[in-house]
């Protein structure tokens, strides 16, 4: 029977579509996380491997060379492409080239095999067994720590906050790997942050005058305005409509918008 539900899971991977849903966060908001675990949230680009070929978040085939991948699994993985803390934009650029360049200074970190049986370690294990037998310097399995209390949580959002890393992740490790925006993971920062679809660009004033003033964008929570954290270069040449951004926030408003809502970047 174990035998058995391997196979299918080796089955299901190799068949899963480059545009598959993948398990997105929520944020932290003091919900029960007794017997959770915990791990660094790392700043990168999302990478979902689906067993041929790595995939972004928003569905497109990542031009990763052949010597990075060739020992990835025949099944699917999903993690973060990283090289290290605050150096997103250049690890966008690498997982943004057709050349296939650089990619040697990245890594996939791995938080769950999506399509294996059993909880979160037990899905982890599969990779780990794999990789005992087909190592590689370009898959590294992300550490998950058991989380004692919600202090134990501060102490280690502020160690993480302290090496200039983004945050941290707390998760359910008994829970599925569910391909949609899931309560059984969560992220925790001290500065909130989320994503929008821009759906309008509105000329400036003033100095901004021959320049994007502000967009709009749109998600869960409704449309509305964006229109400070931009540099000159960004309002002359403002992200597309259609695009996704990320924005900070610091909390919401009555009808429950982000207030002071501030352009972070763009999301690869």
């Amino acid at each position: 029977m174990k035998l058995l539900r391997v196979l299918l899971f080796y089955c299901i991977s190799l068949s899963a579509f480059a545009n598959a849903d993948l398990m997105l966060l929520q944020n932290y908001d003091n919900q029960d996380i007794r017997g959770w675990v915990m791990s660094e949230k790392f700043d990168g680009v999302r990478g979902y491997w689906d067993g041929k070929q790595l995939i972004s978040r928003q569905g497109q085939r990542l031009s990763a060379p052949a010597y990075f991948i060739k020992d990835f699994p025949p099944f699917a993985i999903d993690g973060e492409l990283f090289s290290e803390r605050n150096h997103f934009e250049e690890i966008a650029s690498i997982t943004k080239s057709y050349k296939g360049e650089r990619w040697d200074k990245l890594k996939l970190l791995v938080f769950d095999v999506p399509d294996a049986p059993g909880d979160l370690f037990e899905r982890l294990n599969v990779l780990k067994t794999y990789l005992n037998e087909h190592p590689t310097p370009y898959i590294e399995i992300i550490e998950q720590i058991p989380v004692r209390n919600k202090a134990h949580l501060y102490e280690f959002l502020a160690e993480v906050e302290n090496r200039q890393g983004e945050g941290v992740v707390v998760r359910n490790p008994k829970a599925p790997y569910e391909r949609k925006r899931s309560n059984q993971i969560l992220k925790l920062k001290t500065a909130y942050d989320e994503e929008c679809t821009v759906i309008a660009h509105h000329k400036g004033k003033g100095q901004f005058e021959n320049v994007m003033g502000s967009l709009s964008c749109k998600n869960e929570r409704g449309e509305f305005k964006i229109g400070s954290g931009f540099n000159f270069s960004e309002r002359e040449n403002p992200p597309p409509i259609g695009s996704v951004i990320t924005y900070k926030y610091r909390g919401l408003t009555n009808s429950g918008k982000p207030r002071f809502a501030t352009y972070w970047r763009e999301k690869k």
